[in-house]
């Protein structure tokens, strides 16, 4: 009794991968083979970006601190020449 009152309540996502199932099963293998090879290199891709813009992030960081740091010390020997 509980085995047909499960199977008789089907989720509409259910019925959606069912039908996408099917549609994959119509595909041939290497169209199918190409499609997950290419997923799993867009995910790969995505974590090299994410080091190299918080790389980025940093050098940019620390090079607004070495701009502001020169520009203040070079306007105190710029002053300290005039004074003499």
């Amino acid at each position: 009794m509980g085995k047909k009152d499960a199977g008789a309540t089907k989720l509409p996502v259910d019925q959606y991968r069912k039908q996408i199932g099917k549609q994959d099963y119509k595909k041939t293998k290497s169209v199918l083979k190409a499609t997950r090879l290419k997923a799993e290199a867009k995910k790969s891709s995505s974590g090299f970006r994410d080091a190299f813009l918080v790389i980025a992030a940093i050098l940019f960081f620390v090079l607004c601190v070495y701009a502001f740091f020169y520009l203040n010390l070079s306007t105190e020997i710029n002053l300290d020449l005039d004074m003499d």
